[in-house]
């Protein structure tokens, strides 16, 4: 019970630091706040301790909000969010508040990020960020140390931890029952306290040393009572401004606030002193990318599914070295992580020799390698702006350099110059002429798109935009949430916001008239859409209009939910004969009365699961009934505990995925033996793949059901990049399935986007896919695609179409490098090897020019057999230029593979 003071008592203070006498105040205890006051200057008093964001989503619930503010008597300013846009508008007040905050844009969530990197405190409560883009709830959940899971469906009491590092939020004012939801915490993060139900046992709240996260929506009647909102609040901002070490404000951001509500009441006040956080311009160009503005972090993951894949499985894909570098971090640098800043750094300067190289070579450029500044070189101080020679030359040295720096501590320095020669190296990439090979250049157009351009008449400029950046294969979304795009006689309705017109017969049309494939995108097993329900208006949990129709047909989770605890899609059941009728009638309805090149399956797998916190999915009526029948047991009454049986009903699950696969595969190519299969997957461990989403891709290609895997290795930068697409092209498991590696356009630099195409065209891969339509509004990144690769569509072979001819064309411009540097005298070989490199290299080509204009099977063979003979030669003739250049060597041997994949996959589609 807390005692009731009557009066006042004044106590004299003596300063340690100034010597100065202070008083300190116990006022009348009207609220628990009053309890949690430390020393506050009588200067300060009317000032503001707190920033709170009002948002669109938190404005029905700000009176509330308010009110248990001022009753608490915390001394707050209110800052609006839509007038943020970079780091200063976050506002100088040490600690800010985010009640219930569910959206915020990428650059907010940047610059929210790059506030709380120079020392910005962060309280935030209910599901913040849940209704964002998937990389800024990635970005959100770094800075709180979790994420929002899912909501209770009942109120639960809160407990305090057992972490003894959490003793601050063990206290009985801090106990009591809230109708909250489970936040998931992630490595940097702990409980601080949890729900008490046996059946959950997880975190009400989360505390990282930058961040407290609520389980709750704060401030809001229905979720918990005022008192204790407010001694969870004041407990955190006693926890984030207890230090004799800082001040209450941060110098250098914005002091106003466009509205502001200060309480008369005595707040907390903190001593800290943090570094002021650098603003940003949102709006500057992606091109110009230098030291000074490349310490702004981004998310390293971000999935276009990832509402679904949880964040520790994309964690999961990552390596534990990050190389998010930002210059002015003074943290140490150790052994493991200065090797991936050299090796990335040396990487990085293959990767644009090779593009030069490339663009010398192919555009008959009979000179040595000079000086190609992109046009767009950024002229601000700190970044290199000598010839290509001299800025590869720089960024050896500082190779050479960052272990002596680190030797010596000096962490800021190592960093500044490894980002500088990075930007300064993305500056050199040859963006003004084309030099691209013959590839797959796909690019998913999404619903938003297709909606925005009402008719085929705006649709027409979305393809002219595609044709002219040089892309050859649109995945047009075509079933989505249950809805076809187009009129349709097998699904209960088509889109309501494309019901005038059909946008399927005018892609179609436009495509071909422009010299480009059209592949039907459709959403398998994911049944509806939460999010698409609010863009129509009607009921957020409407299931879709196909399990509208025939409830039988969903799939459940354990606990008897059709959408997952935490995801926002009811799933089908892939167990059920009567759906799978009926997806297989809409497909063939598809290819059929559409004279389409390809279907894209999308969805081809169970919603995301974890078992450790009771989260599997399957259990629809088909399913359980198979599986009972089969196994004499009803799988909702077995655990992951039952080892035998549950490995039983995860193979039982894979397989259900791995027949209706063949069955679409077997079926649709009755009806149109040309059509291309594609698949978009997640790329995730295959063990770890099987037992979370039950999507066994290496079987399908294995068999040649599918004959593009589209994995979407979506990241923001490079490295990350290759290490999720890497596993993957070099895998013997594929079959001669051909990968194409997805790229996310969202936020992506341009010159960063360049990057991940050029480390693509340096690996064995015949081409990629970019994530989406939307995002290639970018005027500075379509020049570059226009200049690199666009404007001959028609005249090039798309390797899956014709990739006998795709090789020899490949191979010819490899044989142009070889020339180029012979003719230049940088191909290091003796004379003899000249000749013998020479000769063997003609015999290649005269059997691929051969076997593309007659693939007879005598072509073939000899196409085969010469090609293993160069290969096996290769390694040995270009020794000696290996050893002074391992990358680019490399890369001809990537290049070399990539023809005996596509001579296999022709070889497969010929039979």
């Amino acid at each position: 019970m807390k005692k009731q003071v009557k009066g006042i008592r004044k106590v004299k203070l003596k300063s340690i630091k100034t010597g100065f006498i202070c008083f300190k105040y116990q006022f009348l205890a009207v609220t628990l706040f009053s309890n949690l006051l430390n020393t506050l200057p009588a200067t300060a008093a009317s000032e503001p301790v707190i920033s709170v964001i009002q948002s669109r989503e938190n404005s029905s619930q700000w009176k509330g909000i308010t009110t248990r503010l001022e009753n608490a008597g915390v001394n707050y300013c209110v800052i609006p969010l839509d007038k943020v846009r970079n780091t200063g508008d976050w506002g100088n007040r040490k600690v800010l508040f985010l009640p219930n905050v569910e959206k915020l844009s990428p650059s907010q969530a940047i610059s929210l990020e790059e506030w709380v990197s120079k020392g910005g405190r962060v309280i935030a409560s209910g599901p913040v960020g849940s209704l964002s883009a998937p990389g800024v709830r990635r970005l959100i959940k770094n800075i709180l140390g979790g994420y929002w899971g899912f909501s209770l469906d009942t109120p639960q009491k809160l407990q305090p931890s057992k972490d003894k590092l959490q003793r601050w939020a063990d206290k009985k004012t801090l106990i009591g029952e809230v109708r909250g939801g489970v936040v998931v915490p992630n490595s940097a993060s702990q409980a601080a306290a949890v729900w008490e139900s046996k059946e959950n046992n997880s975190a009400a709240v989360l505390a990282t040393s930058r961040s407290t996260f609520f389980g709750w929506r704060w401030g809001v009647d229905s979720a918990a009572n005022s008192n204790l909102d407010s001694a969870w609040l004041s407990a955190a901002l006693k926890r984030h401004t207890n230090s004799s070490n800082t001040t209450q404000t941060i110098p250098g951001a914005d002091s106003e606030c466009s509205t502001s509500a200060i309480a008369q009441k005595p707040a907390i006040n903190s001593t800290s002193s943090i570094s002021p956080p650098v603003a940003t311009n949102s709006n500057s160009t992606p091109f110009k990318i230098t030291a000074a503005t490349s310490n702004k972090p981004t998310p390293n993951v971000s999935f276009r599914r990832s509402d679904e894949l949880s964040d520790e499985a994309i964690d999961n894909l990552q390596d534990k070295v990050r190389l998010n570098v930002k210059p002015s971090s003074r943290k140490p640098i150790n052994r493991r992580e200065t090797l991936a800043l050299q090796q990335e750094l040396l990487k990085l300067i293959g990767r644009v020799e090779s593009a030069n190289l490339a663009v010398t070579a192919i555009n008959n450029e009979n000179q040595t390698l000079q000086a190609q500044t992109a046009d767009f070189a950024s002229s601000q101080p700190g970044l290199l702006t000598f010839s290509n020679q001299q800025v590869i030359s720089q960024a050896q040295e500082i190779v050479q350099k960052l272990p002596q720096l680190v030797a010596k501590r000096k962490y800021a320095e190592a960093r500044k110059q490894w980002s500088t020669a990075k930007n300064s190296l993305w500056n050199q990439f040859p963006i003004k002429k084309r030099f691209a090979q013959p590839e797959i250049r796909a690019i998913w157009l999404d619903r938003g798109t297709i909606v925005k351009a009402r008719n085929e008449q705006g649709l027409a400029k979305v393809f002219d935009r595609l044709s002219q950046a040089g892309i050859n294969t649109v995945f047009f979304e075509t079933v989505n949430a249950g809805y076809t795009v187009y009129p349709s006689k097998v699904a209960p309705q088509q889109n309501p916001l494309t019901r005038n017109w059909d946008p399927l017969k005018s892609a179609v049309k436009l495509a071909h008239d422009r010299g480009m494939e059209l592949h039907a995108w459709v959403w398998v097993f994911a049944a509806g859409n939460q999010r698409h329900n609010k863009i129509l208006g009607i009921n957020s949990n409407y299931p879709g209009p196909v399990l509208a129709a025939h409830p039988d047909w969903a799939g459940y989770d354990r606990r008897g939910k059709m959408i997952p605890q935490g995801q926002n899609k009811p799933f089908f059941d892939p167990a059920n004969p009567q759906l799978r009728q009926y997806l297989l009638k809409k497909y063939e309805e598809i290819v059929t009365r559409y004279d389409v090149d390809g279907l894209h399956l999308d969805y081809i797998r169970y919603p995301f699961q974890d078992h450790q916190r009771n989260r599997s999915y399957g259990y629809g009526k088909a399913a359980r009934s198979l599986f009972k029948k089969r196994y004499g047991v009803d799988p909702k009454k077995i655990s992951p505990r039952q080892r035998s049986i549950w490995q039983k009903w995860t193979a039982f699950r894979t397989q259900q995925i791995n027949s209706f696969v063949a069955q679409v595969s077997q079926k649709m190519r009755q009806k149109k033996p040309d059509l291309i299969m594609s698949v978009a997957v997640f790329p995730l461990p295959e063990q770890e793949r099987i037992k979370k989403l039950q999507q066994h891709w290496e079987v399908w290609a294995k068999r040649g059901d599918i004959d593009l895997i589209v994995p979407m290795t979506y990241a923001l930068d490079t490295p990350t990049f290759s290490r999720l697409a890497q596993p993957w092209i070099v895998s013997k498991k594929l079959g001669s399935t051909l990968l194409v590696p997805g790229i996310r356009l969202l936020n992506l630099p341009t010159l960063g986007a360049f990057d991940q195409l050029q480390l693509i065209r340096d690996l064995p891969v015949g081409g990629y896919a970019l994530f989406a339509a939307e995002n290639l509004q970018n005027q500075q990144l379509q020049q570059v695609f226009s200049s690199t690769q666009g404007n001959q569509v028609k005249e090039e072979p798309i390797p899956y179409r014709q990739p006998y001819k795709t090789a020899a064309l490949r191979y010819a411009s490899l044989q142009k490098e070889w020339e180029f540097l012979l003719q230049n005298k940088q191909l290091k070989m003796s004379g003899s090897r000249i000749s013998q490199f020479k000769t063997q290299a003609e015999i290649l080509e005269n059997a691929l020019n051969q076997l593309a204009e007659s693939s007879s099977p005598a072509n073939l063979q000899t196409a085969k057999a010469s090609l293993a003979r160069f290969q096996s030669q290769f390694r040995i003739l270009i020794r000696q230029h290996a050893l002074k250049n391992p990358y680019q060597a490399g890369v001809w041997e990537n290049r070399l593979s990539m023809i005996e994949r596509l001579i296999r996959f022709g070889e497969r589609i010929k039979k």
